[in-house]
Order: C-alpha cells, then structure tokens, then sequence
C-alpha cells in the first residue's frame, strides 16, 4: 500500500481517514508507553498508576495524529485539490 502524499497521481484523490490515523496514534502511543513503564531503568509503582500512564500517552498520540490528518486534509482541500470531497 502506497503511502498517502501531496503528491497529484492519476488515481481518485481523497482526503486521509482521521479515525484511521488516531488508531494509528493510539498503537503508537501505547507501545511508547509500554516501554516507557516496562522498560529497563523505571520507577516501582502502583500497577493502577502505569495503566493510567500508557492510557495517557495512547490518548494523547492519538489525537496528534488525528489533529495532523485534519490538517493535512484542510490543507490540501483549500490549496491542492480544492475539488475534492
């Protein structure tokens, strides 16, 4: 799968799925997190507290990469391809 540019291809133009890219985020998230919490220097604590941290940072890569996807998609509707759905 190609990935997705500003770059004009013949291909259908369409704008990026923002739901897609906060699951993306969200993976990101959490995996940076788990290495975070599990990795090799760490802080004993409570179990509750590290749930709570990779949550965090889960939530919080996926609204970058979502907030990133609307703005690629914002962009590129009002100065690349403003024909686009």
């Amino acid at each position: 799968m190609p990935l997705p540019s500003f770059h004009v291809s013949t291909r259908e133009l369409r704008p990026w799925n923002i739901t897609r890219a906060a699951v993306y985020g969200a993976g990101i998230g959490t995996i940076a997190a788990l290495f975070k919490t599990f990795g090799p220097p760490h802080a004993d604590g409570a179990p509750f507290q590290h749930v709570l941290e990779i949550a965090a940072a889960a939530a919080v890569f996926a609204a970058l990469c979502a907030t990133a996807a609307y703005l690629r998609n914002v962009v590129a509707r009002r100065f690349i391809w403003p024909d686009i759905r």
